[in-house]
């Protein structure tokens, strides 16, 4: 809680009354997001409302029921966002090195879908290591120094993007 705590104060992620949408994808990075920020709410002197949403990519056999049961005990509103990217990506494109399209292609989705939620903000689950990571990679591939910012304004979507573990190793 500390590190999510400081991230947050540090960057000013959280303001009065917003509505975030957390991207959960299952995984522990956002599930841990969830949780972090679900029991910020309770003692955090500024109100602010979360929103859990999931990309499902249209893989045969996903199942999203412990991940809404999580959100209810959480007392977090879930919505899985139903795609065809996965359709898209193997089947229609045939993609040899799909990661690229189909970050881009789950962004787009989660953020039009934090739209339609009434979200402001949309909450990610990188963490340090993430941060590092994109470093390194910016470096030895690209020849530059950079890395993403822990808060980001989309101007074209007008959401802004927070990434609330990024002191958390």
């Amino acid at each position: 809680m500390s590190y999510v705590r400081r991230a947050v104060e540090d960057y000013g992620m959280i303001a009065e009354n917003d509505t975030i949408a957390v991207g959960v994808s299952g995984g522990k990075d956002s599930i841990t997001l969830l949780a972090a920020l679900s029991a910020l709410r309770r003692f955090y002197p500024v109100p602010f409302k979360l929103v859990a949403i999931t990309v499902d990519m249209g893989f045969e056999g996903s199942d999203y029921s412990e991940v809404a049961e999580l959100c209810r005990r959480l007392d977090v509103e879930y919505r899985v966002e139903r795609t065809d990217i996965a359709k898209i990506i193997f089947d229609v494109r045939k993609e040899p090195n799909p990661c690229s399209l189909c970050a881009k292609l789950r962004r787009g989705c989660l953020h039009s879908a934090a739209q339609e939620a009434g979200c402001n903000k949309v909450a990610l689950g990188h963490h340090f290591d993430d941060v590092v990571e994109t470093f390194m990679l910016n470096l030895f591939f690209e020849g530059r120094i950079g890395t993403f910012s822990p808060v980001t304004y989309l101007s074209r979507m007008d959401i802004t993007v927070i990434r609330p573990l990024i002191y958390m190793p």
